[in-house]
């Protein structure tokens, strides 16, 4: 087998019909297959995944359930070289997209062992989180080649290793037996792409950009819901040791105002928005950025050891709690 295709679900039911049809279509020179690994899920997820006859299903209970290990479980379960992952919400935009997310892997070509795919976020996210996924990977390099990171032979300083170790599992692609006997992924709550792409920048190894490999992905989140989104995001940076740095409360305020006004501007600007949408946002948009530095104020100065503090905050943890009383009931 040449690929595995691995998705982690849990009431996946949302996009996960389009992305097994979307992987249906995929145009690949060799043999692949599509394992989820569905960890408790009580929509419709399970039916879909059986209704696709070709797809292999493995179930886990919810308590078993870690975005590292789980990963580190499709590896152990995969019968391809290369491991392609997804996330239940992440859907490939072009019948070559698993060719390209799982090409930098070619030990007679670029020889990389991470790729990390372009993504680009749904019509109809809210502006501030559409513009930071366009602008975090138009700084990876252009849509028209692979852009490759190593660690090089000169000293890094912490910032410019967190730029060169950024990676994202929402759609990514590394090695079967790399993971399984060089690098694993780390059992982290959370960030666990960012500390495997670290992990693997530290030790010397490439890692590649793949435009091409381009999914539609953005997260469906209400305010409140997004706010508890970067508080998990912040902790969890610090977790792995990433750069983070402080700030007070002036700062805080002008972050926000000035991120509400720049957004204000791309709005006007945007030839995606109509009038009303373009009115709506201008409206509503401010209110995320206001709970984005609130929510990153809070995190950086909540204790790491802090345990209640972090499960009161956590959007991981408040969907995990709904999932077990839903199991319980």
């Amino acid at each position: 087998m040449d690929a595995t295709i691995v998705i982690p679900t849990l009431n996946g039911e949302t996009y996960l019909e389009t992305i097994l049809n979307a992987l249906d279509r995929q145009e690949f020179d060799g043999e692949f297959e599509v394992l989820v690994i569905d960890s408790g899920s009580s929509d419709r997820t399970l039916d879909i995944v059986r209704a696709h006859g070709g797809v292999r299903l493995h179930e886990i209970p919810n308590s078993e359930f870690g975005h590292g290990t789980t990963r580190n479980l499709g590896a152990r379960l995969a019968r391809g070289r290369s491991i392609a992952f997804l996330t239940q919400d992440a859907v490939p935009s072009s019948t070559h997209w698993l060719r390209e997310i799982t090409a930098p892997l070619d030990p007679q070509g670029l020889d990389a062992v991470a790729v990390m795919g372009k993504q680009v976020p749904r019509s109809r996210c809210f502006p501030l989180q559409k513009y930071e996924i366009q602008g975090v990977f138009a700084r990876f390099g252009p849509d028209f080649g692979t852009t490759v990171f190593t660690r090089g032979d000169r000293q890094r300083t912490p910032a410019e290793l967190d730029a060169l170790s950024f990676y994202s599992d929402v759609n990514s692609a590394t090695r079967r037996d790399f993971l399984l006997n060089v690098i694993p992924y780390q059992d982290v709550p959370y960030s666990e792409d960012m500390a495997f792409g670290r992990d693997v920048i530290d030790a010397g190894y490439r890692k590649v950009y793949a435009p091409q490999a381009c999914v539609e992905h953005s997260n469906d989140l209400s305010l409140r819901e997004y706010g508890m989104r970067i508080f998990d995001e912040t902790i969890a940076r610090r977790r792995v040791g990433q750069v983070v740095p402080r700030i007070g409360r002036v700062r805080q305020v002008l972050y926000t105002g000035y991120g509400a006004l720049r957004d204000s501007g791309r709005i006007l600007r945007d030839g995606d928005y109509g009038i009303g949408r373009k009115l709506y946002w201008l409206i509503v948009n401010p209110a995320f950025h206001l709970v984005k530095w609130q929510s990153y104020y809070r995190s950086i100065r909540t204790g790491l050891d802090d345990s209640a503090a972090i499960e009161a905050g956590s959007l991981e943890r408040e969907r995990l709690r709904a999932v077990r009383r839903a199991d319980g009931a």
